[in-house]
């Protein structure tokens, strides 16, 4: 088979894997070729927000595993293709010479065997640092099975390594991916979170000696689907929640579910973007604002509000009395809809001199548009008047609505 034409195959059939973002390493170059740092690493971004950045290949479509929601299934009657350790070398350096790419985003469907296909990985990965002296940022997902030796030895010569759980729970997998276990999934992530521990202790001892932790710089993401089956926003939220806890995850990344064969236990239609948005804007909120995914979601409310951000519909769903920002904690100031961690450490560090009123938000360039209905500013209100939660909903979707028809 022609190399284009497994370039095709291959590049086509890794469209579906979406935890290939090129931020956060920190590799050098040291006399070789490109560089991982910040400087050296151009986002490039597709219409759905997708980064393309990176030449995103599959080593090969092949697979032993037949998930129900996978294109590269081995009952699936596709076109198969693999590439050599050579070619996928040769690629990546010469794409990266012709300024076409920035990295490499390599990822595999299980061939043989996880530990056969992990080895191919490390194969590349080896050459393309120690051959060609490749300093550009590489991006592999590590084969959920294969043996810890292999998974160590691959964060050697990677900067970031996703390995996917793909779906939330185990009902949810065992109904979708009989074959798989979420313990073969979770117990890989224990290992690599255990190994950057140690590396960053072992950082400090021997900075003195000039010593650098090597070992994944970028940390590990996975990806989950959205709208298999039954399974809620609130599924997909607490898995999320529980891998941040546990294995210090630098992301978690969704992909819209997209019927690409038929099954019975899947859906028949596509799930909407804008369902995979408000789950990235949940996850935001606990990453960065310090919100919990059992307060955003419960048993009585297991999906996000299309119509609405879930910081916004949180704050309705918990609305009290406005909160006065002048005694608010950081903790309260992060939750108000509107306001983002710069904002609220502007107010906190404004108010040790004085007391706060309307006029002093402006000049600190603090946006309360989002915010007016939900604060007191020196014991004065600003927004607009309602006697329950349903109506304050209105008043917001009301005011919203209007926005976007004045956009468009």
């Amino acid at each position: 088979m022609e190399l284009i034409e497994k370039l095709k195959i291959l590049s086509d059939a890794a469209k579906y894997d979406v935890s290939c973002s090129s931020s956060g390493s920190n590799r050098k170059n040291s006399g070789g070729l490109g560089n991982a740092n910040v400087s050296g690493i151009c986002h490039s971004w597709s219409e759905d927000g997708r980064c393309i950045s990176l030449l995103k290949i599959l080593f090969t479509n092949h697979c032993i595993y037949n998930c129900n929601y996978c294109i590269n299934a081995r009952s699936v009657d596709s076109k198969r293709a693999a590439f050599t350790v050579d070619e996928v070398v040769d690629l990546t350096v010469n794409f990266y010479k012709r300024n076409y790419i920035e990295g490499l985003f390599l990822s595999s469907g299980i061939f043989k065997s996880c530990d056969y296909t992990m080895e191919k990985l490390i194969e590349v990965a080896k050459r393309l640092r120690e051959g060609e002296k490749f300093n550009g940022y590489i991006h592999m997902k590590a084969i959920p099975g294969a043996s810890e030796y292999l998974i160590k030895e691959l964060g050697r010569y990677v900067d970031r390594m996703s390995i996917n759980i793909e779906l939330p729970t185990e009902k949810s997998l065992a109904l979708l991916a009989p074959e798989k276990k979420i313990t073969e999934i979770t117990k890989p992530m224990d290992f690599v979170s255990k190994t950057l521990k140690l590396n960053s202790i072992e950082k400090k001892k021997y900075k003195n000696l000039g010593r650098k932790s090597l070992f994944l710089p970028a940390g590990q993401t996975t990806q989950m689907i959205v709208g298999t089956s039954d399974i809620h926003d609130r599924d997909i939220m607490m898995r999320s929640q529980s891998l941040y806890d546990d294995y210090s995850l630098k992301r978690v990344y969704y992909s819209a579910y997209v019927p690409v064969r038929e099954n019975s236990n899947l859906p028949k239609f596509a799930t909407p973007l804008l369902r995979e948005h408000r789950i990235y804007q949940a996850d935001f909120l606990i990453r960065f604002y310090g919100f919990r995914a059992t307060e955003l979601l419960s048993e009585n409310k297991k999906d996000f509000d299309l119509n609405m951000d879930p910081k916004m519909d949180w704050a309705i769903e918990n609305f009290v009395e406005p909160i006065e920002i002048n005694k608010a904690t950081l903790d309260e100031l992060l939750k108000i809809p509107g306001f983002g961690p710069k904002s609220a450490h502007k107010i906190i560090e404004a108010r040790k001199s004085f007391a706060l009123n309307f006029e002093d938000l402006k000049k600190l360039r603090i946006s309360t548009k989002r915010a007016i209905n939900f604060i007191t500013v020196s014991g004065k209100y600003y927004g607009k008047k309602f006697d329950s939660r349903e109506t304050l909903r209105s008043i917001i979707l009301e005011r919203e609505n209007s926005e976007q028809l004045t956009f468009f």
